[in-house]
């Protein structure tokens, strides 16, 4: 199901930010009855919401840092987890934009403005801009530091999407993004060893 959802979701633009006013207002915690979407799109809830205008920014900082890495990355090991990184990362974003899309609701903004807004394992714009003045082993290691805790931070919000989201389709891509970064992590911090 989710391979088709992949296939069949609307593209995202460029690497860069979104509109934060376009988040709900009601915590992810709210009791509130999921909303009911157009089509026949299944129910969803502010929980969902939150969980995909959150995830498509931090997803987008993910591939600008693993491009990055094609050209600044002294190690191939370094440079085959960040073409990995971005493989699995921009289908996911084009997943998200589709939900968001069938639910009215406002796809994350793409306009250059600052990536930085609280969400865990963000970088700063001053980190993205160290790691883009760095290249070699200097880079690998930068690199692999920051994606760490970009992954521990996106694993903290799926397991916030597993446990208060109600679109089954959502709650899977969270368990994958836990799965899958949770590898990378142990994976990265071999290489820093």
């Amino acid at each position: 199901m989710a391979a088709g959802l992949l296939v069949t979701a609307c593209s995202a633009t460029d690497i860069s930010t979104h509109d934060m006013s376009a988040m709900s207002s009601t915590p992810a915690t709210s009791s509130a009855p999921p909303a009911t979407t157009v089509g026949a799109e299944a129910e969803h809830n502010d929980s969902d919401v939150m969980f995909t205008q959150m995830m498509i920014p931090h997803h987008r900082q993910a591939v600008k840092m693993a491009k990055l890495a094609d050209t600044k990355a002294a190690s191939p090991e370094v440079r085959k987890l960040a073409a990995q990184i971005e493989a699995a990362q921009d289908p996911e974003i084009q997943t998200m934009s589709g939900w968001l899309t069938s639910w009215g609701m406002q796809v994350p903004r793409t306009d250059g403005m600052s990536m930085d807004h609280g969400m865990p394992g963000m970088m700063s714009d001053e980190d993205m801009k160290k790691l883009g003045t760095l290249s070699g082993a200097a880079f690998d290691k930068a690199f692999l530091t920051m994606m760490i805790q970009h992954h521990e931070g996106a694993i903290t919000m799926a397991k916030d999407e597993q446990s208060n989201g109600v679109y089954e389709p959502a709650k899977q891509l969270a368990g994958s993004i836990i799965s899958s970064q949770s590898a990378e992590i142990a994976t990265m911090k071999e290489l820093l060893q």
